[in-house]
C-alpha cells in the first residue's frame, strides 16, 4: 500500500507465494526507506536475505537476476492495472475487483473486512463503500452480514 500525508491509503498490489516485492529489492540494493507499507491478508512465511547479498547475488547468478527482473516486470504491469482502474473505472468496479482479488487470494468466498478497511485500502470513505456495498447486495453480487462480506458469484 502507498500512504499519503493525510494517512490516506493506495492498494499497489498483491504478492502471493513465490512472489516479491520489487519496491522492497529497490529499497535493499539502494539502502534506502521504503515509500509503501505491506499488510500479509493470510498467514505466511517470509524469506530475509542481507541486502549486501542482493548486489553480490545479480551479477554472479543468473538465475536470481531472471527472478528479480520478472519480479519488476510483475509489480510494474500490477501497478499499470492499478492506474488504468483507478483512472478508466467507476468506483463500484474498482470495490468489485478488490473483493474478487481478496477473495481469490484468501481462497474464500468470505471476506472479514470492516467498511472503514476497505475505504482504506481503496483511498475513498465509510459512505462510500457501504452505499456501494448495500447496490451490489441488491444486485446480487454479494451478500452482506455482520462483520463479513460473502461474494455470491464467487
Amino acid at each position: 500500500m502507498r500512504e499519503d500525508f493525510d494517512h490516506g491509503e493506495l492498494l499497489l498490489y498483491f504478492l502471493e507465494r513465490g512472489n516479491t516485492c520489487s519496491l522492497t529489492i529497490d529499497c535493499c540494493l539502494e539502502n534506502k526507506q521504503s515509500k509503501i507499507r505491506a499488510v500479509a491478508e493470510t498467514d505466511g512465511e517470509l524469506v530475509m536475505l542481507p541486502s549486501i547479498k542482493m548486489d553480490e547475488w545479480l551479477a554472479k547468478y543468473k538465475s536470481w537476476r531472471k527472478f528479480i527482473l520478472n519480479s519488476y516486470n510483475n509489480r510494474l504491469d500490477e501497478m499499470l492495472e492499478t492506474i488504468d482502474n483507478i483512472a478508466f473505472n467507476t468506483m463500484s468496479d474498482r470495490l468489485k475487483k478488490y473483493l474478487l482479488d481478496i477473495a481469490s487470494i484468501n481462497k474464500s468466498k468470505f471476506i472479514n473486512k470492516t467498511h472503514q478497511e476497505i475505504a482504506y485500502e481503496l483511498n475513498t470513505s465509510r459512505v462510500v463503500i457501504s452505499r456501494l456495498l448495500k447496490a451490489l447486495e441488491i444486485n446480487g453480487f454479494l451478500i452482506l452480514n455482520r462483520n463479513e462480506i460473502r461474494i455470491a458469484e464467487f
